[in-house]
């Protein structure tokens, strides 16, 4: 009979659950982090509305979605990363070669893993960051109109409307309607607008997140010093826009509400290559690319944590925060080429992903047979320009010290300003003035205060000093 073979499930899970730990403990920690962020500056538009505890856990809860979007895959990544390095550290990956057990049969539960959460922040793109957004822009819209409409209260003076103050005699609880209304309006320069009509009502539109109040029966009248204005009308309305005291906090743009169908058809829908297309095509594959982002960095994870041995620092962190930051830079990147046109939107949003799938394949492939991440020529050479690069820093860094020390000028001895002290050599009993290339040498671990107290102990300048004494004093000579 032939052997089935079946799934190792106590390797898998173990291996799972290697994985998830750190990926849960980070992602805990980047979301707290993420909503400090998001939190500060959302913290004034809930303080000005004064929106009690129910309401402002509904708004919080509406933000998270989109932090997701960002925080998953960089857990995720970490999480494998972490995982392996441990295993690695701990040379349980060698007892696992011992034991027959070949990298093909550890790759398996880290697709699996990586996959699922990979779903999950597709379902986060796609489906929760469209319902969270437009839930938000819902709730924003409702806080902002019911202060409104407690603002406007009969002989009161309204400020609710930002630069339109709205006065009313008197509003009928039943229907809403004002009577003897004053309207004065800011918004188009120093001088106010001023419109009283006998009659009056406040309607408001939450997809354009605007209110309009419709005056009947009244006259508009713009005062100017050069030609004032008194217009007479039988209907008039005055539309204004509802922004939050806030508008980062709580902005919410009209594409993050569509669905990803709304999406292509209102793209397809739009003739020729407009910008405003081709922002709806970025918003349809970005929902996309982010979460097909996720699973390709959380593999690459597994060769960067299979970068740790036991006794040897363990760099995969470091490399994998490294190629989370340049992943998004060439996302963004693409976006912007997209934005102006200079590709297709699907190229340009999807090739940050070709590459880093392809380097995936490639790393995988390597550490699978036992072979380190980049070959030796390309490791060589990078080792090589790394050095000269470093070595080029440094340079850089010694002669720009050099001259600035140069540039101090010696002051000799009571009128020396503190800190520009006289370094001493007491191997060559020879002493060095500020400025000079021997001033910090290593042998120098003496130091006085003036020149004359160095001679009185012993101790001559150096040749370059000497020069430097010999021209000051023949200076100060001239001088008298």
């Amino acid at each position: 009979m032939k052997k089935v073979s079946k799934m190792p499930l106590l390797l898998y899970s173990y291996l799972a659950t290697e994985m998830l730990e750190p990926f849960f403990a980070s992602f805990l920690i980047m979301n707290c982090v993420f909503f400090l962020v998001r939190l500060i500056p959302f913290l004034n538009f809930v303080l000005d509305l004064n929106i009690g505890l129910a309401d402002f856990t509904r708004l919080i809860s509406y933000m998270f979605p989109n932090i997701f979007l960002y925080t998953i895959p960089m857990a995720a990544m970490m999480g494998v990363t972490i995982g392996f390095a441990r295993l690695s550290s701990d040379s349980e990956i060698l007892a696992f070669k011992a034991s027959g057990i070949s990298m093909y049969k550890i790759i398996p539960p880290v697709v699996i893993v990586t996959a699922l959460i990979a779903l999950f922040t597709s379902y986060c793109s796609t489906r929760l960051i469209p319902l969270s957004e437009a839930a938000m822009k819902q709730l924003t819209y409702q806080l902002l109109k019911e202060k409104i409409n407690n603002g406007i209260k009969p002989h009161v003076f309204t400020e609710a409307l930002g630069d339109v103050v709205v006065y009313v005699e008197d509003v009928d609880k039943k229907t809403g309607r004002w009577s003897k209304v004053w309207v004065s309006d800011m918004r188009d320069g120093a001088n106010p607008t001023i419109t009283m009509a006998s009659t009056g009502k406040m309607i408001s539109s939450v997809n354009n997140m605007n209110v309009s109040i419709i005056l009947d029966n009244g006259s508009l009248h713009r005062p100017d010093i050069a030609n004032a204005q008194v217009v007479e009308f039988d209907r008039y309305q005055i539309n204004i826009p509802l922004q939050p005291p806030d508008s980062k906090a709580t902005r919410v743009k009209q594409k993050n509400v569509l669905s990803q169908k709304e999406l292509l058809l209102e793209a397809q829908s739009i003739e020729g290559d407009t910008t405003h297309k081709r922002k709806l095509l970025i918003e349809f594959h970005k929902r996309l690319v982010l979460p097909a982002g996720c699973l390709l960095m959380s593999l690459l994870g597994l060769p960067l944590g299979l970068q740790a041995r036991p006794g040897k620092k363990a760099i995969g962190i470091q490399a994998g925060l490294g190629i989370f930051i340049f992943y998004y830079i060439l996302f963004t990147f693409g976006k912007q080429m997209a934005e102006d046109g200079v590709l297709p939107v699907m190229v340009a949003m999807w090739i940050p992903n070709l590459l880093f799938f392809l380097l995936a394949v490639f790393w995988v492939y390597r550490i699978a047979n036992e072979q380190p991440l980049l070959p030796a020529t390309v490791s060589e050479k990078g080792k090589y320009y790394f050095t000269l690069l470093q070595n080029g820093i440094k340079e850089g860094f010694q002669l720009f010290r050099t001259k600035t020390e140069e540039q101090q000028q010696w002051v000799p001895d009571d009128r020396q300003p503190k800190g520009l002290l006289i370094s001493g050599n007491p191997k060559k009993r020879q002493f060095h003035l500020p400025g000079c290339k021997d001033y910090r040498c290593k042998s120098c671990t003496l130091v006085f205060k003036d020149v004359k107290i160095a001679l009185d102990s012993g101790f001559s300048p150096c040749p370059q000093c000497q020069q430097r004494l010999t021209r000051t004093a023949t200076t100060q000579h001239s001088q008298e």
